[in-house]
Protein backbone atom coordinates (compact mmCIF):
# COMPACT_ATOMS: atom_id res chain seq x y z
CA UNK A 1 0.00 0.00 0.00
CA UNK A 2 1.12 3.60 -1.00
CA UNK A 3 2.10 5.27 2.29
CA UNK A 4 3.54 8.57 2.43
CA UNK A 5 6.43 8.55 4.60
CA UNK A 6 6.98 12.13 5.15
CA UNK A 7 3.84 14.94 5.25
CA UNK A 8 3.78 17.02 2.30
CA UNK A 9 4.23 20.75 3.77
CA UNK A 10 1.71 23.25 2.87
CA UNK A 11 3.99 25.26 0.93
CA UNK A 12 5.20 22.54 -1.12
CA UNK A 13 0.96 20.80 -2.18
CA UNK A 14 0.48 25.09 -3.05
CA UNK A 15 3.65 25.27 -5.50
CA UNK A 16 2.49 21.92 -6.91
CA UNK A 17 -1.41 23.71 -7.55
CA UNK A 18 0.19 26.63 -8.78
CA UNK A 19 -1.10 25.94 -12.45
CA UNK A 20 -4.39 24.33 -11.44
CA UNK A 21 -6.12 27.57 -11.38
CA UNK A 22 -9.20 28.66 -13.79
CA UNK A 23 -8.25 30.91 -16.87
CA UNK A 24 -10.52 33.88 -18.18
CA UNK A 25 -12.46 33.09 -20.95
CA UNK A 26 -11.58 34.99 -24.07
CA UNK A 27 -14.40 36.84 -25.69
CA UNK A 28 -13.75 38.71 -29.22
CA UNK A 29 -16.54 40.95 -30.92
CA UNK A 30 -17.90 40.50 -34.18
CA UNK A 31 -16.39 42.05 -37.18
CA UNK A 32 -19.96 42.82 -38.68
CA UNK A 33 -21.97 43.68 -35.94
CA UNK A 34 -19.14 44.21 -32.72
CA UNK A 35 -21.41 41.66 -30.45
CA UNK A 36 -18.97 39.73 -28.12
CA UNK A 37 -18.90 36.10 -29.31
CA UNK A 38 -17.11 33.28 -28.00
CA UNK A 39 -14.31 32.56 -30.39
CA UNK A 40 -14.36 29.99 -33.42
CA UNK A 41 -18.40 29.95 -32.97
CA UNK A 42 -21.16 31.75 -35.08
CA UNK A 43 -22.43 35.33 -34.33
CA UNK A 44 -25.75 34.75 -33.42
CA UNK A 45 -26.94 38.40 -33.74
CA UNK A 46 -25.72 38.37 -37.41
CA UNK A 47 -24.76 34.54 -38.43
CA UNK A 48 -21.25 35.93 -40.04
CA UNK A 49 -17.99 33.43 -39.15
CA UNK A 50 -14.60 34.35 -40.30
CA UNK A 51 -15.49 37.41 -42.80
CA UNK A 52 -18.64 35.14 -44.34
CA UNK A 53 -22.86 34.75 -43.82
CA UNK A 54 -23.25 31.27 -42.24
CA UNK A 55 -26.74 31.53 -41.01
CA UNK A 56 -29.61 33.57 -42.59
CA UNK A 57 -30.76 35.55 -39.81
CA UNK A 58 -34.58 36.79 -39.97
CA UNK A 59 -35.92 40.18 -37.99
CA UNK A 60 -37.55 38.54 -36.24
CA UNK A 61 -35.13 36.19 -34.92
CA UNK A 62 -32.88 39.53 -34.05
CA UNK A 63 -35.62 40.78 -32.43
CA UNK A 64 -36.39 43.91 -34.67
Amino acid sequence: MAVPQVRVSKSRKGKRRSHHHKKPVGVQYCPQCSEPVMPHRVCERCGFYQGRSVLVITDEAQGK
